[in-house]
């Protein structure tokens, strides 16, 4: 009887463990690998030696849905008709690329279309895709711009909510990564949430940062940490100012002074950079139009791409306002903050 009832014990014991190891291990799929899971900052870690650089491609395919279902009707129709032109039309709009700038691209595009003599949708399509490139491409400067003498300032501006602390933390590893000297300026004096986010990682990519006590005046924080990077002979200085709402003139002008503060000090104020959340469409246009009327806005880093069906906000932000996106967020991981190609995303959305 006793040797039945260790027997019975031992297989019990099997069960459980085996049950156990399941459930973790479901877990663990879900989660996905530790090196990409998100940290207590919101930002999963990324191991180098393992990870490539993302693809607009893979990180897009909301945006290219919007787009699949117009284009795909414009093909199975077969020919270039009154029809064609609002598929189009539909397709550009469900992007997010606005109505002005949608209007001014398909006037053009019908003009290419008649001169060349393109009958079918596939040709309109194409002539679209080189268009876009062409619209995007140009001679327009999207590299982060630095300064030949004296520690680079950039300073980031946008309204709450858009990722704004998140990108300078993820730009922030980037360039110590790259062998580069950061110091982070923790302008953001009215959300103790966000300091706290920068100071984590200054500790973590080896960055100094430079806070002020809560409320304390935001210039004399930006003005401290220029002088501080200075003094260390820092590359760079990253600038998170306090979210602003873009329709209050008081805050704005506020953005003003940290600019001329920033203008001011011992380092060089090389770049704006307008933190925009691509899930917002139309209304982060109106954001960049305010914020480049009060503080000449030098280029925009729009976040959340990859969770967006509205990449096509890209097109009306530099058609109608003429600021360039510079680099755009595809993901969690600090990898995934990445220079904006035009070729690879016109590329994406057709694919």
């Amino acid at each position: 009887m006793s040797n039945v009832l260790v027997l019975v014990g031992i297989f019990v014991l099997a069960a459980f463990l085996i049950v156990l190891g399941l459930g973790l291990s479901r877990r663990a799929q879900r989660q996905g690998p530790a090196e990409d899971r998100p940290d207590a900052t919101g930002i999963a870690s990324t191991t180098p030696a393992t990870r490539a650089r993302p693809r607009l491609r893979d990180r897009l395919a909301k945006t290219r849905a919007t787009l699949a279902g117009p284009l795909q009707a414009l093909r199975i129709r077969g020919r270039v008709d009154g029809e064609t032109w609002d598929d189009l039309e539909e397709a550009l709009l469900l992007a997010d690329v606005g109505v002005a700038t949608t209007g001014r691209l398909l006037d053009e595009l019908r003009a290419n279309a008649l001169q060349l003599a393109a009958s079918e949708p596939a040709q309109v399509i194409e002539l679209l895709k080189a268009q876009l490139v062409a619209e995007l491409d140009g001679d327009t400067d999207r590299s982060l711009t630095r300064a030949d003498a004296g520690p680079t300032v950039w300073m980031f501006v946008g309204v709450n909510g858009v990722g704004k602390t998140t990108a300078i933390a993820k730009l922030a590893q980037r360039e110590a990564g790259d062998g580069h000297t950061v110091v982070l300026a923790a302008a953001d004096t009215f959300r103790a949430a966000a300091a706290e986010q920068l100071a984590h990682w200054g500790d973590r990519v080896g960055a100094a940062v430079v806070r002020g006590q809560e409320g304390a005046d935001p210039g004399s924080v930006v003005f401290d940490a220029i002088s501080a990077a200075q003094a260390r002979g820092a590359d760079l200085v990253l600038v998170d100012t306090a979210g602003r709402v873009h329709t209050k003139v008081n805050l704005m002008n506020e953005l003003e002074k940290l600019r001329r503060v920033a203008e001011r000090g011992p380092g060089v104020l090389t770049e704006v950079l307008l933190v925009i959340d691509a899930t917002t469409g139309q209304n982060g246009l109106a954001q960049a139009r305010q914020f480049a009327d009060a503080v000449d806005v030098t280029g925009v880093v729009l976040t959340k791409l990859d969770g967006s069906a509205k990449g096509g906000i890209v097109l009306a932000i530099e058609a109608e306002l003429g600021i360039p996106v510079k680099v755009v967020g595809v993901g969690e991981s600090a990898d995934d903050v990445v220079p904006f190609d035009p070729v690879e995303f016109v590329d994406a959305l057709f694919a």
